[in-house]
């Protein structure tokens, strides 16, 4: 699992996230932590240490950097991205801190097994002598590491249920018909799944569409929390070909796959009884006007 939050200069917010689902923000307006999702009232701002030294942080890095280069942009913002993980039987996993200004990553700092990994301005040969730079990583390796750990492991234990949960994906193929040329378009759709990772597959005759010709795929969130997938590809009229839409989830025991001849079949289907349906009222009145003519 993973644990990491952002902060955005200016207003001073900061976003809290487990995983892929918000827990909570700070609202710098009003100065309060507000839940999101919350079935108890544990949650609260003290997980994430003294909000006026994190202020404090971005204020002086902001001054800091508008004094080392030549900005001239009206908005200025500055950014914070703090992640740790927790690996399997409660390991400590890597702890990241990432800065970035005006949109462009300026330094990251990686903390994993005892060792500091940096990437930023500073060389290789320069990092074991700068006192600033030293000073950060202990700072993170004695607070900001097991303080971030620690709030990981407060918000899983209260929080758990919610990441670890399984919904399984609603899968469906969807055929739209092209009145041009007599073609049309096949849509595998996945939806309503969770959590994110998901296996959508578009066979032709049991071997998988080249990716070229496929469009969509993108990743997209749901209101609900859970998330939707969708992959098309356009098919000639005088395609004869059979095309099958497979999914993979967490959530399925085996893979799920729709023929699109299943499709076909219930549009077939569908209208087959509507014709019927239609028999039946047409004889119902014409039996119903003969009737009123007798009488």
């Amino acid at each position: 699992s993973n644990f990491y939050y952002t902060f955005k200069i200016i207003f001073t917010d900061v976003t809290v996230m487990l995983d892929d689902i918000t827990v909570g923000y700070y609202d710098s307006e009003t100065s309060t932590y507000i839940t999101r999702g919350n079935t108890t009232n544990e949650d609260d701002m003290y997980n994430l240490g003294d909000n006026t030294a994190i202020r404090e942080h971005l204020y002086d890095h902001l001054v800091d950097k508008l004094r080392r280069e030549n900005h001239t942009d009206s908005l200025v913002v500055y950014q914070i991205l703090g992640l740790c993980e927790l690996l399997d039987k409660d390991k400590s996993g890597q702890f990241i801190i990432k800065n970035a200004f005006s949109g462009s990553t300026t330094d990251e700092l990686q903390y994993f097994d005892g060792k500091f990994t940096y990437n930023g301005p500073l060389k290789y040969t320069d990092q074991e002598s700068d006192p600033v730079l030293q000073l950060l990583m202990w700072y993170h390796e004695v607070f900001s590491y097991p303080n971030c750990l620690n709030t990981l492991r407060s918000y899983l234990k209260k929080r758990g249920a919610q990441v670890k949960r399984k919904v399984k994906p609603r899968v469906r193929l969807i055929k739209k018909a092209f009145s041009d040329s007599g073609g049309f378009r096949v849509s595998c759709l996945a939806t309503g799944f969770y959590p994110r990772h998901i296996n959508l597959t578009l066979f032709r005759d049991k071997q998988p569409v080249a990716d070229h010709e496929i469009t969509g795929g993108d990743l997209l969130p749901n209101a609900d929390g859970t998330y939707q997938m969708r992959k098309s590809l356009e098919i000639r009229a005088a395609d004869k070909h059979r095309y099958t839409c497979s999914a993979t989830h967490l959530s399925l025991d085996n893979k799920l796959d729709i023929d699109l001849g299943m499709v076909i079949s219930s549009v077939l289907v569908v209208l087959a009884l509507g014709l019927v349906l239609m028999t039946v009222i047409g004889v119902f009145k014409w039996r119903r006007r003969r009737h009123s003519g007798n009488t």
